[in-house]
């Protein structure tokens, strides 16, 4: 019976181990999928603004809330919370989720791109 349940232990760990892994792969496939497709007019370091706002800290932050940074009234007056749904909905088709938005970008059109770039975003704080 105690080696039955070291087995489970080990076997837990192991898979906790590699789901950390996993996600840790997710980040980095995210932070690569970032400076491919934002970067140019994004940063991650919080308080800097370039073409477009810092997405340090964005999931869980009001759309268009960044003092200091002029956003379209569109993003201003969206009333969207960003969260992996919402960010998915809006990197999937930008033009679409928030009409109106300034942002000349296209989205992400792969899903799992789009899963690691959130992931990714979700660490940046």
């Amino acid at each position: 019976m105690r080696h039955q349940a070291f087995c489970l232990l080990i076997a837990a760990g192991l898979a906790i181990g590699a789901t950390a892994a996993f996600a840790d792969d997710d980040v980095k496939a995210g932070e690569a999928v970032f400076k491919r497709t934002c970067a140019v007019c994004h940063s991650v370091e919080a308080g800097k603004n370039k073409i477009g706002p810092s997405l340090a800290g964005v999931v869980g932050r009001k759309a268009g809330s960044i003092e200091g940074f002029k956003y379209s009234d569109a993003m201003k007056n969206s009333g969207v919370t960003w969260s992996n749904e919402t960010l998915d909905k809006y990197l999937t088709d930008p033009k679409t989720f928030v009409a109106g938005n300034r942002m000349t970008f296209a989205g992400v059109k792969k899903a799992e791109d789009r899963k690691a770039l959130i992931d990714y975003l979700d660490t940046v704080k």
